[in-house]
């Protein structure tokens, strides 16, 4: 049995050593609140909400575990939404920001701006899956983003 244990720990440390660096920032020492560590940021989303224009320029692929900010500009030029309450249930939201007032909410299902403006959601992504931010009524691939949690 303890040959066993240690053959199974063996071929964790082999399967661990296998992963590239790139594939996940690695902090030296991840302790309370390391999760939020800048050693453990994954790059920033921008999404823009504009009448007609695509969201964002191609889809996401985040790392479960791994920190991030979604940035969602809207020009004004329509009223519009974003929604994907999937996605939202598949993360632990920090906190959204708006006008420099940050809110740490239990959970969201969508996002809706009436004039031109920004919101900041910080983030960690948790459950991997595939998931779609969307414009609600519109059909077109380019008013969806794909984000892959894995």
């Amino acid at each position: 049995m303890i040959r066993t244990a240690l053959a199974i720990c063996a071929a964790a440390a082999a399967a661990l050593s296998a992963i590239p660096a790139a594939a996940a920032p690695l902090c030296d020492d991840l302790q309370f609140s390391g999760l939020l560590a800048a050693c453990n940021r994954g790059e920033p989303i921008a999404v823009t909400l504009a009448s007609g224009k695509p969201l964002a320029e191609s889809g996401v692929t985040l790392e479960s575990g791994a920190y991030y900010e979604l940035e969602i500009t809207a020009d004004g030029s329509a009223e519009l939404a974003l929604s994907g309450a999937e996605f939202f249930h598949a993360i632990w939201i920090n906190e959204v920001v708006i006008n420099d007032i940050e809110i740490r909410p239990l959970g969201l299902s969508s996002f809706e701006f009436d004039d031109a403006g920004t919101a900041s959601l910080s983030f960690i992504a948790i459950k991997p899956g595939s998931y779609a931010l969307s414009i609600p009524g519109t059909t077109g691939a380019s008013q969806r983003l794909e984000i892959t949690i894995r």
